[in-house]
């Protein structure tokens, strides 16, 4: 057997998938499999780490959002709040149809928030959204929201009435497109474009003071 022939037997020998979910490409350099392992275990630790915070119930993801779990779940309301608001912003066609069916995006996405995508999405993209939002912050959940919708734009623009806008929204949630969780997560970060911190603290301070100023 000559080099080349070893070099494709040993290819095809290793899975294309590894334990955690990740695809490798075609060109994948074997040859460099060492170094890359090397730095995917300092990433994994990072990420072991902060799910030993998690599980020992000492933050995690209790940080990464504001106030969605108290009596008056203020900090939940004020992100669904900042959602329809990057929605008017971004996405207005769907924000014209909310708003003109009358629909509380409350009705929509509340599930989404409290429950951080957890029987709502599929579980390995569940995880790969709690990665990211225990390194990114809680923009993590908008961005999710936010794909979600731009991506299943024209198919919520079909619904005519309230109860079909809330059977798109579930529908929206299921499928191919958030199955293939890897390739949902380029899209996150892709799909809404620029969303920077401080625009949700903006949003988050002027929703929170009108919901306030309501009560």
């Amino acid at each position: 057997m000559d080099p080349a022939e070893r070099a494709q037997a040993a290819r095809a020998r290793v899975p294309r998938i590894d334990p955690y979910g990740f695809e490798r490409p075609e060109d994948f350099d074997y040859a460099a499999y060492e170094e890359f392992f090397s730095t995917y275990l300092v990433i994994l630790t990072k990420r072991a780490i902060k799910w030993s915070k998690l599980l020992k119930g000492s933050g995690g993801v209790r940080k990464s959002v504001t106030d969605y779990y108290s009596p008056a779940m203020l900090g939940l309301k004020t992100d669904q709040e900042v959602l329809a608001e990057l929605v008017r912003m971004k996405l207005p066609a769907v924000a014209a149809l909310m708003d003109g069916h009358g629909v509380l995006w409350t009705l929509l996405v509340s599930r989404w928030f409290i429950c951080l995508f957890v029987d709502i999405l599929p579980v390995e993209t569940v995880l790969r959204i709690w990665d990211c939002l225990f390194n990114e912050g809680s923009k993590i959940i908008f961005r999710v929201a936010l794909t979600l919708i731009k991506q299943h734009q024209e198919f919520i623009l079909e619904a005519s009435s309230v109860p079909d806008i809330c059977d798109k929204f579930k529908q929206i949630t299921k499928g191919d497109f958030v199955t293939e969780c890897h390739t949902f997560m380029q899209k996150i970060f892709s799909e809404p474009g620029s969303l920077s911190m401080a625009t949700i603290t903006r949003l988050r301070e002027s929703c929170r003071a009108a919901l306030q100023a309501q009560s």
